[in-house]
């Protein structure tokens, strides 16, 4: 573990010293997607709230601060669904919040979590991350190791690589940036209507399809889900943003198989 001390003081008579926070390197890997690290820091501007972020290289894919819309991903997908036996999928582990959102749901029976990044697993078991050690031992859930692309257009496989006629009642994807813009190229290929049709093959009749998006909403997007599903539909998510003073907004999009 490195630990960096970061502080930024004033010289001059009569300042407050500001800008002063701890920023701690809790894990670095060498992975195939590149290196990846998480970090837990002290932020200032928020009176020293600890935050949790993971970076692939020099970009930042997540932020313990910005989870509502990875929170509403869960609860509105899962919200259009009716029964108290849920067997629920989620594609990329994260931080864990729209796992975590989905179990808060008591008509989840079984939540399937696919991460292509053992680290990221890993982070979970070993408690690392504020949510690991209640995602971890839940007996309803199952981290596991896996491209989720790959399991989800292959024939023949469920989404935990074992049970090859498993379909689920709903999909949640939280992997890449938006539709049109990947974390790997090759992820392109699933956002076509044949990527897409193989993946609602694997989901109940009347189950839900949701995605996450950091982009604003892509009518071409929404134009492919209603040719692939029977109808789709999608939701702006709005925060508030300490760092700009003003407010963000997230993507979601959800579509119900036939």
């Amino acid at each position: 573990m490195r630990v960096a001390i970061s502080t930024s003081a004033a010289n001059k008579p009569g300042q407050r010293a500001i800008n002063t926070h701890i920023l701690e390197e809790l894990d670095y890997q060498v992975t195939p997607l590149g290196e990846i690290s998480l970090r837990r820091r002290s932020e200032p501007r928020l009176d020293g709230k600890i935050l949790y972020e993971v970076k692939l290289g020099e970009e930042f894919l997540m932020s313990s601060l910005f989870t509502e819309a990875e929170i509403a991903l869960a609860r509105l997908g899962l919200g259009q669904l009716e029964g108290d036996e849920l067997d629920v999928v989620v594609g990329g582990l994260g931080l864990g919040y729209t796992a975590m959102a989905a179990l808060e749901n008591p008509s989840v029976r079984s939540l399937v979590v696919v991460e292509v990044m053992q680290p990221v697993i890993d982070w979970h078991r070993q408690g690392l991350v504020p949510l690991g050690e209640k995602l971890s031992s839940d007996p309803r859930c199952s981290l596991i190791w896996g491209n989720f692309f790959k399991l989800a257009t292959k024939s023949g496989s469920g989404f935990d690589g074992l049970q090859s006629n498993r379909q689920v009642h709903a999909v949640l994807l939280d992997i890449d940036h938006s539709p049109s813009h990947w974390l790997n190229p090759e992820n392109e290929r699933f956002y076509s209507e044949q990527g897409l049709h193989k993946m609602a093959q694997k989901i109940r009749s009347g189950g839900i399809f949701g995605l996450w998006s950091n982009d604003p909403p892509e009518a071409g997007f929404s134009r492919l889900l209603d040719s692939v599903f029977e109808s789709s539909e999608t939701h702006i998510i709005t925060f508030p943003n300490p760092y700009t003073g003003g407010e963000s907004s997230n993507t979601v999009y959800l579509a119900r198989n036939a």
